[in-house]
């Protein structure tokens, strides 16, 4: 049995544990053999002096091992491939690019979570479909990736329950940005949920956990050998989230825009990056297909109208309604206007966020309950032209009082500029292993 006092001072002072040390310390926990103050310490130990790469991984399996794991790709037969996003303002991505890998006849199996901060998380999100499961057993998760060849769900509470624990705890101890302990978070559950083949989406700026790009950069390559070490493929995509990613930050109204986008009607940012992750999920997969191949592929799913229909079926197939006109509307909407001409410089996605946060998009806390149909839609971004009284964003809100606050707000997140600023992509790097 560990003496857990040792394996911190021996963390503390910079020396290495074993892998065995870490499963017993993780399965101790899990169990509540080993109490929150030793684990607090334990966290306090890696922030300040880091884990090495044969420590992330054998972190990383010991909190998959303290749970059930999915066996996807022997229960289909077939590669099966999955897409993680750091968290963003507006980031609806995987709505969008499930239905398209779907509809190229590439299994998508994703257990996803709930949000946090400014708005909900990606089951939030579905859950403004009326019907809409989120909770299905293992079993129904394999069977309609099966028959569907996609399925989003929750995250049962016996995978990686470690995990689960481990991050409470770290948010309250000041532990939570160290990139050892955040790429074992995010890798444990994604290699428990058993997808072969995963496109990490890593979001960088004023609204993602990362601000900086070497930031970025350095947490998506942990990732990566994450994956490789435990015999998956994985590609990051670093990603602008200097402002929101499309229009729409709210649940309803992200859920109508990754609608659009599946019509190929979508903001060309929000495309632009639902078309790169799809890309190279396809790319990833069994299909065998080259780069150039894949893009094809996406692009005509999307042309076709095979994408959306993926889309319907898997809403259905969750209970949930698939007609647009289902998703709730919040009873006031009102326009910020800009009140100078110009060029958009900027647009703060932490600002937009937090003002969809206090509609009641979001949560602050766990419990907190989130109105699916307020939000807001951000009809000028960066290097749009404007001219006095050009609608800037529309504030979709239950009440006047609130849509009024919320109103200036979003205007305070407008930098109005002489100059058209320079064209950027959403789309800032492609790391693979």
């Amino acid at each position: 049995m560990i003496r857990v006092p040792e394996l911190i001072e021996r963390k503390r002072d910079g020396g290495e544990l074993s892998s065995d040390e870490l499963v017993q310390l993780m399965l101790g926990y899990a169990k509540g053999e080993i109490p929150d103050y030793q684990l607090a310490a334990f966290c306090m130990a890696v922030y300040f002096k880091g884990l090495s790469s044969a420590e992330t991984y054998a972190l990383t399996d010991a909190l998959i091992r303290t749970g059930e794991t999915v066996d996807l790709h022997g229960a289909l037969g077939r590669k099966v491939v999955d897409k993680h996003s750091t968290g963003g303002v507006g980031d609806k991505t995987s709505i969008a690019v499930g239905p398209i890998v779907a509809a190229c006849g590439v299994p998508f199996g994703k257990m996803s979570g709930r949000g946090l901060g400014h708005t909900g998380g990606t089951l939030d999100k579905l859950e403004s479909i009326p019907g809409f499961r989120v909770e299905l057993t293992t079993e129904e998760f394999i069977d309609q990736v099966r028959s569907v060849g996609l399925a989003i769900v929750g995250a049962t509470a016996d995978l990686v329950p470690a995990d689960k624990k481990l991050y409470a705890l770290r948010d309250v101890t000041a532990t939570v940005d160290s990139y050892s302990l955040i790429a074992a978070s995010i890798m444990s559950k994604k290699i428990a949920g058993g997808a072969d083949a995963i496109v990490l989406d890593v979001k960088v700026g004023d609204g993602a956990f990362m601000k900086a790009r070497a930031d970025a950069e350095r947490l998506a390559d942990v990732m990566i050998d994450l994956g490789r070490r435990a015999g998956r493929e994985v590609v990051a995509v670093i990603s602008d989230m200097d402002e929101p990613l499309g229009h729409a930050v709210g649940n309803a109204l992200e859920i109508r825009e990754a609608i659009a986008t599946l019509k190929g009607e979508g903001p060309s940012d929000f495309v632009q990056l639902v078309v790169e992750a799809s890309t190279q999920l396809l790319v990833l997969s069994d299909l065998g297909l080259s780069r150039e191949q894949a893009h094809g592929r996406v692009e005509q799913a999307l042309a076709d109208g095979s994408a959306l229909a993926a889309y319907e079926r898997w809403i259905a197939a969750q209970g949930g309604n698939p007609d647009e006109a289902a998703l709730p509307s919040a009873p006031v909407v009102r326009e910020v206007t800009a009140r100078r001409a110009g060029y958009v410089r900027s647009l703060g996605a932490v600002q937009v966020g937090n003002a969809a946060l206090r509609l009641g998009a979001g949560r602050r806390a766990k419990d907190d309950r989130i109105d699916h149909a307020v939000g807001i839609v951000s009809r000028k971004k960066r290097g749009d032209a404007v001219a006095v009284g050009d609608a800037l964003a529309e504030i979709h809100a239950h009440d006047e009082q609130s849509a009024e606050v919320a109103a200036d707000e979003v205007l305070a997140a407008y930098e109005i500029a002489d100059d058209e600023p320079q064209e950027r992509s959403v789309i800032l790097d492609v790391i693979a292993a």
